[in-house]
């Protein structure tokens, strides 16, 4: 939580919606907020030495300008800006290792109609060392308050209109009117797996947002279960099954709402595939919260299917959280 709020800005609506965010999510967290624009190095014999320069002072004026904007816009806030030559995946991992967070848009200027979720954001929330926000595009109908960052409410007063840095300024991405639902912080935990690192960052989000958590344990039924067979003892169980699955979320909660008593929370235990559950709880949710195992070296790091999916399909902004393997003992496979 000390490091600084890093946002990668390449001058698209994404990015600047990222950080927007990001800028709220700073000053809530009393950190500096640091804009990173990357662009890898124009090859000599492709552009001369003036249009080598050129095409670098593009990318230093769009960062100071949105810089300038976002400190403009949240008063207290320490804004700088740092544009680097190099590919832009390779630049946010170099910063993720001192940040305290990474935010980045789910898509920059490149990819095609349709594309969810561009290649730079899939890589830094696949291998960052910190935690890391993909902010997606203001959908037709998403939830009210599905882009709000920590003081977005205040923000949304402050702030005149929306536009482009190189226009109006950094865009206003929350879309909330006055009166409508705040909405709520979700969480994945598996109840049976580690959840320390993804839980405390939901928590401390929700108690940011003053918004309700509500915690995802999607399981599933024997592997058996379709056989026609089972069907009666299914009946005859499966309410047992529920109970011990919610007994289990139970007891990993217990630690933070310990901590944090002033957090709303809500178990949910549902018999669903843990993506598809996920996706559903976004439609109304404010930030979607999601654990990621991770290893020493980066060409080790890998994002699961759920969380694969969560970051393709959900409505809302998605936090995706490292936390360390589990040790592998004698006996382990």
């Amino acid at each position: 939580m000390s490091g600084p709020v890093v946002a990668g800005v390449d001058g698209s609506e994404r990015s600047l919606a990222a950080a927007g965010w990001a800028a709220r999510e700073a000053l809530d967290r009393a950190v500096p907020l640091l804009l990173l624009h990357a662009s890898p190095p124009l090859p000599p014999r492709v552009s001369p030495v003036p249009g080598a320069d050129a095409w670098e002072n593009v990318g230093e004026q769009m960062i100071r300008q949105t810089a300038t904007d976002l400190a403009g816009r949240h008063p207290g806030l320490e804004v700088t800006g740092r544009h680097v030559s190099a590919p832009a995946d390779e630049a946010l991992l170099t910063a993720a290792r001192s940040a305290g967070l990474m935010v980045v848009g789910t898509r920059g200027w490149g990819g095609f109609d349709g594309l969810a979720v561009g290649s730079v954001a899939l890589r830094v929330a696949t291998a960052a060392d910190c935690p890391v926000v993909t902010v997606p595009e203001r959908r037709a109908g998403a939830a009210p308050g599905a882009d709000k960052a920590p003081g977005a409410n205040e923000a949304a007063e402050e702030a005149g209109g929306a536009g482009e840095a190189g226009g109006a300024g950094v865009a206003d991405e929350t879309g909330e009117e006055a009166g409508e639902e705040a909405g709520e912080v979700v969480a994945a935990l598996d109840a049976h797996g580690r959840v320390a690192e993804t839980a405390d960052f939901a928590f401390r989000a929700a108690l940011a947002r003053e918004a309700r958590l509500r915690v995802v344990h999607a399981w599933a039924l024997p592997a058996a279960a379709p056989s026609a067979w089972m069907i009666g003892v299914l009946e005859e169980d499966r309410a047992m099954w529920e109970d011990q699955e919610g007994q289990a979320v139970s007891d990993a909660l217990r630690p933070w709402r310990t901590r944090y008593p002033q957090v709303d929370v809500l178990p949910d235990v549902v018999l669903l595939n843990p993506a598809q559950a996920l996706v559903r709880s976004s439609a109304r949710a404010l930030l979607l919260v999601v654990g990621r195992r991770t290893a020493e070296r980066v060409a080790e790091r890998h994002l699961g299917p759920v969380a694969h999916a969560v970051l393709h399909h959900a409505r809302c902004p998605v936090a995706v959280v490292p936390h360390p393997q589990p040790k592998k003992t004698p006996n382990s496979a």
